[in-house]
């Protein structure tokens, strides 16, 4: 999904459509209900409310930012993650396999 936003956003950069990613984390609300995973079981500390990450979202959509992560602190530590993943595009598709997958 985040793969697929990043190129609706660079095909849509002329335009006045605006595209974010919102990766929120744990929030609490009814999806929890059926996904198997008992939502009382996480810390407290570690789930958003609605509101709240509404509130992020929005206001990482009007910062302009292409992905908005509401609980993460430091937006550097996502450009770093960005980067270190961008590297890997190049190798991500190739006609052989890596050399430590051939006998």
């Amino acid at each position: 999904m985040l793969t697929f936003t990043q190129a609706l956003q660079q095909e849509l950069a002329e335009s006045p459509i605006t595209v974010q990613a919102v990766l929120p984390g744990a929030v609490r609300t009814e999806l929890w209900d059926g996904s198997g995973v008992d939502l009382e079981a996480l810390p407290d500390e570690s789930i958003m409310s609605v509101d709240d990450a509404v509130d992020a979202a929005l206001a990482g959509l009007d910062a302009g930012e292409p992905v908005t992560i509401p609980s993460l602190p430091q937006v550097s530590d996502w450009e770093s993650f960005e980067k270190a993943r961008q590297a890997l595009v190049p190798n991500l598709s190739q006609r052989v396999p890596a050399d430590r997958y051939r006998g």
